[in-house]
């Protein structure tokens, strides 16, 4: 399928590694030109090149944490500087989810800065550019709002306000063409859980293509459909087809991503 994002401009915002990276490459193929935002800019070079590698009409990667005062509207401004339009923003970026309702409460504020109050100063600096194009935007909650665990409490609480602020966002701005959806991933192998796949089946003696999928079933009770973890590229694709105007209809939705679960 074409996506018809050829010469268009999109900027992922956690987009140089895993999910994000995985959305970018998609958009690529299709000739979409794209800057990818992370911490490390070493790394964001390396996701630019592979970017252009796989078909992008031309690409950057920029160093900025959004979860930083000030840097949120500096990394929107930086890619379209670049890209010269923003057809489309995707963020990905909101990882800090080892907490419990006992943490601390430095803790929990990095935690809301990092999941919560860097994507809604994203979407606030892209909305002006995003007006202009009638453009789109993606955001990633999780697994977890729909099964909320103890342990994951405050990351649950937090990716449920991305849901609900994408939603807001969508109903509001829909009057000026811009669209916004938020996608809910289960466990998606990326590096971290790819790691510890491996970790897990030489720790415990298991055949390594089993192992992550026996941890997932019989240690944290998920019980999913298709029996395996989602693949990056997977996510990837669903991003990249709803920042596309071939999702040109749907706003405001939270769509699951897990494979088949309970919920």
């Amino acid at each position: 399928m074409d996506l018809q994002v050829r010469d268009k401009g999109y900027l992922v915002i956690g987009g140089t590694a895993g999910m994000g990276l995985a959305g970018g490459r998609t958009l690529a193929a299709d000739g979409a030109s794209i800057v990818v935002v992370g911490r490390d800019q070493e790394r964001a070079d390396r996701a630019a090149g592979e970017l252009i590698a796989a078909g992008a009409s031309k690409a950057k990667g920029l160093a900025f944490d959004v979860s930083v005062e000030g840097q949120a509207a500096l990394a929107v401004q930086g890619g379209v500087d670049f890209l010269g339009r923003l057809d489309g923003i995707a963020i990905t970026t909101g990882t800090k989810g080892q907490m419990s309702i006992e943490s601390s409460d430095d803790d929990w504020i990095a935690a809301f800065r990092d999941q919560l109050l860097g994507l809604s100063r994203c979407i606030e600096a892209a909305l002006p550019h995003l007006i202009e194009t009638r453009g789109t935007i993606v955001t990633t909650a999780a697994y977890s709002v729909r099964a909320p665990e103890l342990v994951r409490l405050p990351y649950a609480s937090l990716k449920g306000s991305v849901a609900l602020f994408t939603k807001g966002v969508a109903k509001a701005y829909g009057k000026h063409g811009v669209r916004a959806n938020c996608i809910a991933p289960g466990a998606i192998e990326t590096d971290s859980l790819h790691a510890m796949r491996q970790r897990i089946s030489e720790e415990r003696g298991w055949p390594y293509e089993s192992a992550l999928e026996r941890v997932m079933t019989d240690e944290w009770g998920m019980h999913v459909a298709l029996a395996r973890p989602g693949k990056p590229e997977e996510v990837g694709d669903l991003m990249a087809l709803l920042l596309s105007p071939r999702a040109g209809y749907l706003t405001g939705a939270l769509i699951n991503i897990d494979g088949g679960t309970d919920f």
